[in-house]
């Protein structure tokens, strides 16, 4: 198993300029935080990346800032997917060319393939590159499912090592668990569901909350796959309310929200995304305030 994406990883967020172009600075800057806080793996220009609005350049320049940074104190795993099985080889293997340490390939959406359509999907990307792959599987966003057997059928080819599983489905995640090798990743895609996945094998989280609380995300993490499971629940009852507010509305909505509110970044959504209705971005500030987040990032400004 390549423990570089176990326990946690963030889903970094793309933080824009008020004209919309990148923010390469604050990116930066967000990225020493992270690794800062002791985070297992970064996530560049996933889906929590609005990587469908980025040009190809800047999906290349994201990864290239991720992996100056990252500077091999921690591994990252860059997103690369979408429903052009060949645009998606090319990004990969551009991505491999940089040196990253693994894609993660969100499954095809809109043309929704068969299952027979998913394996040879993936399987044209794995023989592409030799990075490995972690198929992402979120079907309430894309309405494609990777079956549980097309996951097992996956998992038979060397660099395909693991599986996003945002299914939300525990039948699913027990399924695919109890199907795939017991080397094979499974990890969560839902913050909230960290602990329950972990509890039946899974071995960790990508996880949006990160973005705001990295080393509480990473320590949740820890707990769940050592098994301190009284620890994770008490962990995961303080931080519940923010793992709820993040999908108040579609996320990356008020995840950047939230980090706008903290001071991190500019509250810049490219469209189709716009900021959150006035009465969701009261609750996502009211949620931080009552973990004391606007606090601490005070107190950080400070000194």
């Amino acid at each position: 198993m390549f423990k570089g994406f176990t326990g946690c990883g963030t889903a970094m967020v793309t933080p824009f300029q008020k004209d919309f172009s990148l923010d390469e600075e604050t990116l930066r800057r967000l990225i020493r935080r992270q690794i800062a806080a002791g985070i297992n793996f970064l996530v560049p220009c996933g889906t929590t990346g609005e990587s469908p609005t980025l040009s190809h350049a800047e999906h290349l320049r994201v990864v290239a800032i991720t992996l100056e940074e990252a500077k091999g104190k921690v591994p990252v795993l860059s997103g690369a997917g979408g429903y052009d099985t060949a645009g998606v080889i090319e990004m990969a293997s551009a991505i491999e060319r940089m040196g990253a340490d693994g894609i993660l390939s969100v499954t095809p959406y809109y043309n929704k393939p068969t299952q027979e359509g998913l394996y040879h999907h993936y399987k044209a990307i794995a023989s592409a590159i030799s990075l490995p792959i972690i198929l992402y599987n979120v079907p309430p966003r894309t309405n494609v499912n990777i079956d549980p057997g097309t996951v097992r059928r996956l998992s038979e080819i060397e660099n395909i090592i693991g599986v996003k599983e945002a299914s939300g489905s525990f039948s699913q995640i027990t399924q695919v668990i109890q199907q795939v090798p017991e080397d094979f990743i499974v990890l969560s895609g839902d913050d909230s569901l960290t602990l329950p996945i972990a509890a039946m094998g899974g071995r960790g989280i990508i996880s949006v909350a990160s973005n705001i609380i990295p080393a509480e995300m990473t320590k949740l993490a820890e707990m769940c796959v050592s098994g301190d499971f009284a620890a994770a629940r008490a962990m995961q009852r303080k931080w519940l309310p923010l793992l709820e507010v993040n999908f108040v509305e579609t996320n990356p909505t008020p995840v950047k929200a939230g980090m706008a509110e903290m001071g991190l970044l500019q509250p810049v959504f490219r469209l189709p995304l716009v900021p959150p209705r006035v009465e969701n971005l009261a609750r996502i500030r009211a949620v931080l305030e009552s973990l004391a987040l606007l606090e601490r990032v005070h107190v950080a400004n400070r000194s």
